[in-house]
């Protein structure tokens, strides 16, 4: 029966650096050229730090003496403030209808506005019901309206298309 061991998190360090030899960088960052790794690992312990592999696919790996806790801990903190950063774009949608009132398209228009400033995409579907479908040409004019109102602040992401009872066009912040 064979025994798995677990992963471990973050770098090789310590015991688990199986390279003869690594270029070694001592605590406080000046290179002390290539050095067997057993005579690296002694110097760390001495000091009481860890040796941390910080480039193992170079030619000797570079290792580093260094505290592994305080090192994983600035690490989580960076990914941290990384994802927090992030924005996450999303593709709104915004419905219309070929005989929509101009109040109504005001009110769309305006949530398009608000989505845009919110550097959000936005899909604006033109649904067509019955007879409406004979008359696409009307819904076509609408998007066109929307394009062009909306011309300064977004760009036309995709044309609008047909597909199916709908038209679909897509803008996205300039």
């Amino acid at each position: 029966m064979r025994v798995v061991q677990p992963q471990k998190e973050g770098p090789p360090a310590n015991e688990d650096i199986s390279s003869p030899e690594v270029q070694l960088i001592d605590a406080e960052g000046d290179n002390q050229g290539v050095v067997r790794t057993r005579d690296a690992l002694a110097a760390a312990q001495e000091s009481g730090l860890d040796l941390v592999l910080i480039a193992p696919n170079s030619k000797p790996p570079v290792a580093k003496m260094l505290d592994l806790g305080r090192y994983k801990y600035a690490a989580q903190k960076k990914a941290a403030e990384a994802r927090k950063r992030q924005k996450v774009i999303e593709v709104k949608e915004v419905q219309l209808r070929p005989n929509i009132d101009t109040h109504d398209y005001e009110t769309k228009m305006k949530r398009v506005e608000r989505f845009i400033g919110d550097g959000d995409r936005v899909k604006v579907t033109m649904r067509f019901r019955g007879r409406e479908m004979a008359h696409q040409d009307l819904g076509l004019e609408l998007l066109t309206k929307v394009r062009e109102q909306f011309d300064e602040i977004a760009k036309v992401e995709s044309q609008p298309r047909s597909e199916g009872r709908q038209m679909v066009m897509v803008l996205a912040p300039r």
